[in-house]
């Protein structure tokens, strides 16, 4: 029988894959090959494997570096003697610490991570768990792994290379779902606040609450302004209970004062009915009256039912007068209590004028960034600037003039400042600038380049031109003292700066 060719084996082999219905890969094509012809093809050369430990063996030393080159080349060549022959050169080096090919040489041991970095990547890697989720235990079990690797005696570096190298790739997956849930949360608490602004469309001062908070989460989200977010949440919360409540009180007093309507029309009516019912009678008993005397009885009940009538009508009348204005009483009482709430509500962190915060507002984000600041051990300043000549523009122009050039300066002072840095308005027309993450000499150029685009963006009153101008003292904080204390050192060298010529900064 004449020897099958490698063609006719294929062919065969193919029609066996279909009969058995197997897929067409490599592994089943080579295993029904080799039924087929009886014999066994040779195993493919793992070269892909090869190189990837090849990118994971040490080649610190000398040795290594020889080791790993032939290695390389051995791969390369498909040696496989080669190959075994570095890896019992590998082992040899591992178990005497030397070898035999270079005897003048002594190969030194293998790398060793110091204890101090070992520890300061385990920390590293013990807060990065800290803030993962709990929900890829994959990425938890490698980085525990890493740890009590990092803390144990002696921690070799080339075996830190490989984890390190496992646990990066596991975290980026986990970093990915995190961002996703974070940009999905982000989304949906907008959707929530956009809602929130649209069903608050009649109260200008919550509708305006609630677009802060639609402008505050529509972008990336960082933790100072998660705390604008959080104090602006409180007021709504606040302002929606009281009008909640006040609406309570209203609707039932407005029922008990429609009861009463209802309960004295009713008696009115019923007075009419009465009325009308004895007048009825009466012209009934006029009509078959003969004399006189017949008629004048009738006539005295007639008037003494006309007499009740009257009076009945009257107290009605009386009744309903005091009712009304009981009414209209309430109803100014509410516009009372509502203007009143308003004017508190716009007042609990933030200036009803210029929008930015107000003393209590301004207490909060010192104490805030004084913590964030010691903890960290970064520098924080604050800078108190006094419009120039404030009292010139309110007398000469008036005062609703002066109002909007310090709401024109604080919308400037917005476009200039950084999202970290917060304003506020400390009195008059005295303003707060606190400035975290800044040395004294990155806040003192802050305030001149805010000088710098006031002069770009003048103040218009009736196509008039005005040059709004101030003068600045620029304080970093001390590690001693607390917030009064720096606003107390930039408040004098604020005054300093208008001793010496005005719109000057000056540092504390």
């Amino acid at each position: 029988m004449a020897e099958r060719t490698p063609s006719d084996l294929a062919r065969e082999t193919l029609k066996q894959l279909a009969i058995r219905r197997l897929a067409p890969t490599p592994e089943n094509f080579r295993q029904i090959y080799d039924e087929i012809s009886g014999s066994r093809s040779p195993q493919a050369f793992p070269e892909g494997p090869l190189r990837q430990i090849l990118r994971v063996v040490p080649g610190q030393t000398p040795v290594q570096r020889r080791l790993l080159d032939q290695f390389e080349k051995a791969v390369t060549a498909h040696d496989w003697s080669a190959i075994q022959a570095v890896v019992v050169g590998y082992a040899k080096l591992g178990l005497s610490g030397a070898v035999t090919a270079e005897p003048e040489t002594q190969a030194p041991p293998v790398a060793a991570l110091p204890d101090e970095l070992a520890e300061q990547i385990a920390r590293l890697v013990e807060n990065t768990l800290t803030g993962l989720s709990s929900d890829d235990a994959r990425v938890h079990l490698l980085g525990t792994q890493l740890l009590q690797f990092l803390r144990s005696p002696a921690p070799p570096a080339s075996t830190l290379q490989l984890m390190l190298a496992n646990f990066s790739f596991r975290l980026s997956f986990a970093a990915e779902d995190q961002a996703a849930v974070r940009a999905l949360l982000l989304e949906l608490l907008n959707m929530v606040f956009q809602n929130m602004a649209a069903l608050s469309m009649d109260d200008r001062w919550l509708s305006g609450q609630t677009q802060a908070l639609v402008d505050a989460t529509a972008q990336p989200l960082t933790l100072r302004r998660l705390d604008d977010v959080q104090r602006r949440l409180k007021d709504v919360i606040f302002k929606q209970t009281e009008a909640k409540g006040r609406m309570v009180e209203a609707q039932e007093q407005m029922k008990e004062m429609l009861s009463a309507f209802i309960e004295r029309l009713g008696a009115i009516t019923q007075s009419s009915d009465s009325y009308h019912t004895t007048i009825e009678q009466c012209a009934e008993q006029i009509a078959r009256a003969t004399t006189l005397d017949e008629i004048t009885p009738v006539l005295e009940q007639v008037m003494g039912a006309t007499r009740s009538m009257a009076l009945d009508s009257r107290v009605a009348h009386e009744e309903l007068n005091e009712l009304r204005q009981r009414a209209e009483e309430k109803q100014e009482e509410l516009v009372r209590l509502q203007q009143s709430l308003d004017q508190v509500s716009q007042q609990a962190r933030h200036d009803p004028l210029t929008g930015s915060l107000n003393r209590k507002g301004l207490d909060e984000v010192m104490g805030r960034e004084i913590s964030r600041s010691r903890r960290a051990e970064i520098p924080l300043c604050v800078a108190l600037l006094d419009v120039d000549n404030f009292k010139q523009i309110n007398d000469r122009l008036g005062h609703a003039t002066g109002d909007a050039a310090l709401v024109h300066l604080a919308e400037v002072v917005r476009t200039v400042m950084r999202p970290q840095d917060m304003l506020a308005r400390y009195g008059g027309e005295e303003f707060v600038i606190v400035l975290p993450d800044t040395a004294l000499a990155a806040g003192i150029e802050a305030m001149q380049r805010l000088q710098r685009e006031l002069t770009k963006n003048f103040f218009l009153k009736d196509n008039e031109k005005l040059l709004i101008t101030f003068s600045a003292g620029v304080a970093q904080m001390a590690a001693s003292e607390d917030s009064q204390d720096a606003i107390n050192r930039a408040d004098q060298a604020m005054y300093l700066a208008k001793r010496q010529g005005k719109n000057r900064v000056v540092a504390a």
